[in-house]
């Protein structure tokens, strides 16, 4: 039977005789034998045990785990199938920190932004579910309004990129601002009043939908043509905006339209979906500000 002493497993195996020997101590890899001159020799069972251990310990397998594995209480598949979930763990942990310190790179915000970051799946939909709480409340909505709207979830990924850690802080303090709750529960309120008159407040019809691109697209073409939004070019293009608006919204041109567009007009909802999107990936929702800014300026 073949038999190695302790310099020639380390040549063997690439490991130093005295963590070999550490390892044979610790009754890893059993002595086979011994030389006349009294030092440890091991079989070719102890060289296969010890590349075994040192294979083990290159993937991180702590020494008690490499000695249940070695006396077959538990497999090597066991222990390679928790040692991955664990290593899986410690990526998103350390992605999410990657994620934290370029956000805090950019903003010089940190307690704000690891707090934050930190929160759960749970603690941040409560977050959201305060928002509609407060800017909800009491109020007789439209059940299917009502119902998408607080079936939506923040689904920040485990691992988030920073643009998607930067469009969560920006949402959880959009929604915790009091000016915008203040806002939106005044488009509620409203939305009650005209639900109460007989208004269909289910959501926007396509007739309507298909409106707001028009006059996005309008805006937007004005805007790609320098068109100023007070020259008599801009207000009649806004005339022929806001007829459009009137005919789908049963409001007169002028002001009922106006008093209508300032009373569900919040630019910031807008924000409030580009956020969401970004954070859970959904497609992106276009900004449409300079638009917006443009109808305001030449309807004014």
């Amino acid at each position: 039977m073949t038999h190695y002493s302790i310099g020639e497993l380390a040549r063997l195996t690439g490991l130093s005789t005295r963590t070999i020997r550490f390892y044979s101590d610790s009754g890893l890899v059993p002595v086979a034998g011994r030389t006349t001159g009294g030092f440890r020799t091991y079989d070719v069972d102890g060289l296969a045990r010890l590349k075994l251990v040192r294979t083990l310990r290159d993937l991180g397998v702590d020494l008690p785990t490499a000695h249940r594995v070695l006396a077959s209480e538990v497999s090597v598949a066991e222990v390679a199938r928790t040692h991955a979930e664990a290593i899986d763990a410690q990526l998103r942990t350390l992605r999410l920190r990657r994620a934290v310190l370029r956000v805090v790179a950019r903003t010089g915000e940190v307690q704000m932004v690891h707090e934050l970051a930190r929160l759960s799946e749970e603690e941040r939909q409560a977050i959201l579910d305060d928002f509609f709480d407060e800017v909800f409340g009491g109020l007789d909505l439209d059940p299917t309004f009502h119902d998408r709207m607080r079936s939506v979830r923040v689904e920040l990924p485990d691992d988030p990129t920073p643009e998607q850690l930067e469009a969560w802080i920006e949402l959880a303090n959009l929604v915790r601002d009091k000016d915008f709750r203040a806002s939106i529960r005044r488009m509620s309120v409203r939305h009650q009043e005209m639900r109460a008159e007989g208004a269909d407040l289910s959501g926007p019809s396509a007739e309507q939908m298909e409106v707001f691109q028009y006059a996005m697209t309008r805006a937007r073409e004005a805007l790609a043509a320098d068109i100023p939004p007070t020259s008599p070019e801009g207000r009649h293009i806004a005339a022929e905006i806001n007829t459009r608006w009137s005919e789908v919204l049963g409001v007169p041109v002028g002001d009922d339209l106006s008093r209508w567009l300032d009373e569900f007009g919040e630019p910031r909802a807008e924000r409030y979906w580009a956020l969401l999107a970004k954070i859970n990936n959904w497609p992106p929702v276009p900004d449409t500000t300079a638009e917006r800014r443009w109808l305001s300026e030449a309807g004014g």
